[in-house]
């Protein structure tokens, strides 16, 4: 039997930091915005997808999609950003699940799949186990505003894009509180991986 992990969490809640935890840790990472990267290389099926729905204006000279100039229109208009979730979602998924049947078929006995809209997207029954890495609303503006360079206002406005963060710990088989010192975090995690039985003997 392969246990499934979701790990998920909220922008600037540390989610990165506990997901390469988890890699020191020797344990297999699927990564969905890694995946949303790969599948939109112009030699993907997406890549032309994307091109033909909102035309060349939105390639760099190399080739490659302006990753801003698409954001600038999909930020802005809902229709717009639902039509390239239709094209990228499917994509990213298909990816996603050949990842991890590669990792089944060499044997691996706990996969994690790094999914930040794991509640959003509907993707729970994809996993058997989810872990919500937690921060206080403060602390994630925070560390928004000095990561990203954002105002309070950008800040906001992209943590209210995404469910509360309290939403998803009511929901999480486990919560790792991440608002104290990373070697804290990393405590809370080996011995929610230890209870899962998630680490190899």
């Amino acid at each position: 039997m392969v246990l499934t992990i979701g790990l998920t969490g909220g922008i600037a809640s540390g989610k990165s930091t506990v997901s390469a935890m988890m890699r020191q840790l020797g344990l297999p990472v699927i990564d969905a915005d890694e995946a949303a990267r790969a599948v939109v290389r112009p030699e993907e099926d997406a890549y032309r997808q994307i091109v033909a729905a909102f035309g060349p204006g939105i390639l760099q000279k190399n080739g490659d999609i302006d990753r801003a100039k698409l954001g600038a229109i999909v930020f802005s208009d809902e229709a717009e950003r639902t039509k390239l979730n239709a094209i990228v979602h499917p994509a990213v998924r298909r990816r996603m699940l050949a990842e991890k049947e590669e990792l089944v078929r060499a044997g691996a006995k706990t996969i994690v799949l790094d999914i930040p809209l794991l509640f959003e997207s509907g993707l729970t029954d994809w996993v058997d186990k989810v872990l919500v890495v937690f921060v206080d609303e403060e602390t994630q503006l925070r560390r928004l505003m000095a990561r990203n360079g954002f105002t309070k206002e950008e800040a906001l406005a992209r943590i209210r894009a995404q469910w509360p963060l309290a939403e998803k710990v009511k929901r999480a088989d486990a919560v790792l509180d991440n608002n104290g010192t990373i070697e804290e975090t990393r405590r809370q995690l080996l011995a929610v991986l230890e209870t899962w039985g998630a680490l190899e003997k």
